[in-house]
């Protein structure tokens, strides 16, 4: 394919986001009520479909397909747990932010806790969804660099600034209002991708309708539920106990996932919300799944070397056709940018309201200076980070870490809001800090203590010439000690909890 269709395709893409956020906004008067709660005014339906978007980002839309091989649907385990961390956030944790009526859902933690607390959590979310959306902006961003502006001699760090600069553009003015409609449309785009994608490779394969269900159910690569091994990783309740939590953290404990719901009409809706976007993602991640599993059966069958986040890509590219390509490229670039502009406004919010305080420092002409201040220092944020993390780091695997630790802080903030919401003891508000750093510090000694003890203790004469110690000791920790998954993320909640105990006040 020409690069000029790819980027005609990319341009009349953020052309059509930009025309649809000034048709939403142009009623509006780029006040503040709009920008962080959408004037409260969102139909919950619209809310509910955008959100699938905002869920599955970039990162899923590359790596979930590519996870089959080695994983089979093994993360359909974690799905079904997010169906409990849902039901939590829609009993629990709504009703509580529609009873306080916040704006910033961390504000909770300055009348349970204290100021130290507050800051805390706006702290906490602020580096995990920095380094979360920049991490999910880079792996799409290099993917469109090698796949067309290396071609054309365009430098990364002038793809990343024009990108953000274009999801500043159609988010300045009216924030989390346009989100609410602009998401809806990305979404719709992805799923789309996805669904011919899917329509294209099973006629490739010659299935279809009742055929295409039945092969995939009687594929060994369906295998869904693994009950035999507790070490393993893949284990059902470890996933299944795990993906409850991380819904409840990273939906229900995010300013970017919440302030969507804040913006319903009322709490009813809000909840139905919830309601309906959790059968819909269950659903959607199924598909996904489905997708991997027949693009993994293709390369096998027409032996294609395309594997993990390189399987969807290779195969998109080179070869299911220029057609599959173009929808393959909108659905990737729609997953991406719907979860980076709500990170860019739920960042706007938090950092301006929660940090900066300013609905109590300012009259509302200067909130609006300065929340539009803080919009554009987000923007050159990300865009720093982001080519940081090409020019300084370069490293796949360090980055891929970097973001992982980055999960390490929703650990705190699920302590810290178990704790308020389940217990009437009151803490020594100026150490709540040094808890929610050293809770992720012991979490991470505990992820390693296994393959620490295995090198320890292995007898490294049964290794062969070719294994180095090191990959001989985690060879053997993996088939014979437990091993951690999405579960640290409890551990971290629990310590942080036991932290929060030991300085509450007598």
């Amino acid at each position: 394919m020409q690069p000029i269709t790819i980027i005609t395709i990319i341009l009349s893409y953020f052309l059509l986001l930009i025309v649809f956020s000034f048709f939403v906004g142009r009623k509006e008067t780029n006040d503040n009520e709009s920008f962080f709660k959408g004037n409260k005014q969102s139909p919950w339906y619209l809310v509910a479909f955008g959100m699938i978007g905002a869920s599955l980002s970039g990162v899923t839309f590359i790596s979930v397909p590519g996870w089959i091989e080695s994983s089979q649907f093994s993360y359909m385990q974690v799905v079904l747990g997010y169906i409990v961390g849902y039901f939590v956030i829609a009993t629990i944790l709504l009703p509580l932010y529609y009873k306080l009526n916040l704006t910033s859902i961390y504000t909770y933690l300055d009348s349970r806790f204290g100021n130290y607390s507050y800051k805390t959590g706006a702290s906490l979310f602020l580096l995990s969804r920095i380094v979360g959306a920049s991490f999910r902006l880079y792996l799409v961003a290099n993917v469109l660099q090698i796949i067309l502006f290396d071609e054309l001699g365009i430098e990364f760090w002038q793809t990343v600034t024009i990108t953000v600069l274009l999801i500043w553009l159609y988010t300045f003015k009216s924030g989390i209002k346009t989100i609410v409609w602009t998401d809806t449309l990305q979404t719709l785009f992805m799923l789309i991708a996805l669904g011919v994608t899917i329509y294209h490779v099973s006629g490739s394969l010659d299935l279809g309708g009742d055929t295409l269900i039945h092969f995939i159910s009687n594929s060994d690569l369906s295998k869904t539920f693994f009950f035999d091994d507790i070490l393993s990783k893949d284990y059902f309740w470890k996933q299944f106990i795990s993906g409850a939590f991380i819904a409840i953290v990273m939906t229900g404990l995010d300013q970017d996932m919440m302030q969507k719901n804040l913006t319903c009409r009322s709490l009813k809706d809000a909840q139905k919300n919830i309601f309906w976007f959790t059968i819909v993602l269950t659903i959607v991640n199924l598909i996904f799944l489905c997708l991997g599993l027949l693009l993994t059966v293709y390369a096998q069958q027409n032996g294609i070397d395309a594997h993990k986040d390189d399987l969807f890509p290779v195969l998109a590219k080179d070869y299911l056709g220029s057609g599959i390509f173009i929808f393959f490229l909108l659905g990737l670039i729609a997953a991406a940018y719907s979860s980076a502009d709500s990170a860019l406004t739920s960042l706007t919010t938090s950092f301006s309201i929660d940090i900066l305080n300013i609905e109590k420092k300012y009259d509302i002409k200067k909130q609006v200076k300065v929340r539009k201040q803080i919009h554009v220092l987000i923007s050159l944020i990300l865009i720093l980070v982001i080519i940081s993390f090409k020019y300084l780091i370069n490293d796949a695997s360090v980055i891929s870490k970097l973001f992982t630790y980055a999960g390490y802080t929703y650990g705190p903030l699920l302590g810290l809001y178990a704790f308020g919401l389940f217990t009437k003891i009151k803490v020594k508000d100026k150490y709540v800090p040094i808890v929610a750093i050293l809770s992720p510090i012991l979490t991470y000694i505990i992820s390693i203590a296994t393959a620490i003890y295995s090198y320890l203790k292995f007898d490294f004469t049964d290794c062969s010439i070719a294994q180095t110690k090191w990959e001989c000791a985690v060879l053997f920790a993996k088939n014979n000690y437990y091993q951690f998954g999405f579960e640290l993320l409890l551990i971290n909640g629990i310590l942080t909890f036991l932290g929060l105990i030991l300085i509450s006040r007598k």
